[in-house]
């Protein structure tokens, strides 16, 4: 599957279904941005099941402030709605490949009680 470009209009609707969503903040003219895109473009093949999202952080300034993205790229994992990994800078592929294994093996009943109880 291709990546989605995600938008002020899109963003709510595509990561707040279930399952994982990867969020790639980046700019055009950014670099480590464009080296890391065959990376993640690369990984959304290999991971049909898992929607692969791109927000380029010049056009989508709201975005980029509500997360308060700082630097870019920054990669940004969310499974059944909840953020669950959130980080500046360009991951090798086998990182980004080791993520991905990490937030599929995810408990979602214990890290939504880590929130709760964090909230209180």
């Amino acid at each position: 599957m291709a990546t989605v470009e995600l938008t002020t209009a899109n963003f709510d609707e595509v990561t707040a279904s279930d399952g994982i969503v990867l969020v790639d903040f980046w700019a055009e003219w950014c670099g480590p941005c464009k080296r890391f895109a065959p990376v993640y473009e690369r990984s959304s093949e290999k991971h049909p099941e898992i929607t692969f999202g791109k927000v380029d952080t010049e056009a989508q300034q709201e975005l980029g402030a509500k997360f308060d993205i700082r630097s870019i790229p920054t990669i940004m994992a969310i499974r059944d709605g909840v953020i669950v990994f959130a980080q500046p800078g360009a991951l090798p592929e086998s990182a980004l490949e080791n993520l991905i294994e990490q937030v599929q093996a995810l408990d979602m009943d214990d890290v939504r009680k880590q929130l709760a109880n964090h909230q209180h």
